[in-house]
Parts: C-alpha cells; structure tokens; sequence
C-alpha cells in the first residue's frame, strides 16, 4: 500500500511524458481547398470557417489595408507566445506551448481580403479536450485584434 501512490504518481508522469512527445509530431498542415481544414469533432479544436459547427469561433474582421491587417494579425499570435513555423501568400501556421509539460497547439490564420477578414484555427495535436484553451486562444487574438483597430 505505501508504494501505491508513489507508482500512481510514477504512471500519470509517464503518460503525461508519452503524450508530450506525441504532441511534438507535426500534424497535417495548410489549407483544404483554400480553407482552412475543419476541426476533426473534438472540444481541442475551434475555427472560424465552419459557421454550422459547434467548433465555430468568429473571424478577425479589419478595416485598414490588408497587409497592415496581417502584419497585426501576426504580431498578436507572437505577442501571445506562437511562434511563427510557416508563412505563406495570406496564410500563416504558429506553434504554442503549454508551459508545463509543453504540449503543443497549432494556430493558423487565413487571410481572406475580399471580405476584409481573417480566419482563425486553433488546435491541440493530442487529446480529447483542452479545457477551453484554444477556444480562449482565438478569443484573446481577437479581443486584441478589435481593440487596437478601434
């Protein structure tokens, strides 16, 4: 019995540890068919391009040009500690970091200049649930994103 919860302890550690390293596997990246892709039907999943889904999140609307839209789009992801893996012509893939076990989320942005706006993806690479934080994720970069256009 004394070594119950020190091997309990000892298992969570190494589950925990297994799926760190899980999370650090590059998922599938970019866009399907020019958008971007949906999220897979688990809570760890928002995106602003699939209104009908319980997933759904609201785009980044703006109203200066374009490319100062992005430039702030951009500096908000980092701002809030992405770190930018891929930027293309109106996309852009960032990595975040949990801090403690460092498990890794993806934030993607997609620029869609014809409608003044900006969609958003943000999405953990392992589990079932992310207790909200990447719906919170989206939400802080499009609280910035609003306050400082106004």
């Amino acid at each position: 019995m004394v070594y119950l919860i020190p091997a309990i302890f000892l298992f969570l550690l190494v589950i925990f540890a297994v799926l760190s390293g899980i999370s650090r596997k590059t998922p599938e990246r970019g866009m399907v068919d020019g958008r971007l892709r949906p999220c897979p039907g688990a809570p760890n999943c928002v995106c602003s391009e699939t209104p009908e889904s319980q997933f759904f999140v609201e785009p980044l609307d703006f109203t200066e040009p374009p490319r100062e839209a992005w430039v702030r789009a951009k500096g908000l992801v980092q701002s809030l500690g992405g770190r930018i893996e891929i930027e293309e012509e109106g996309y852009l893939r960032a990595v975040f970091a949990t801090k403690i076990l460092r498990f890794r989320d993806d934030v993607e942005l997609r620029m869609e200049t014809e409608r003044s706006r900006i969609h958003i993806r943000s999405s953990s690479r392992v589990g079932y649930s992310d207790f909200g934080q990447n719906r919170k994720r989206a939400d802080k970069i499009r609280a910035g994103f609003k306050q400082k256009e106004e």
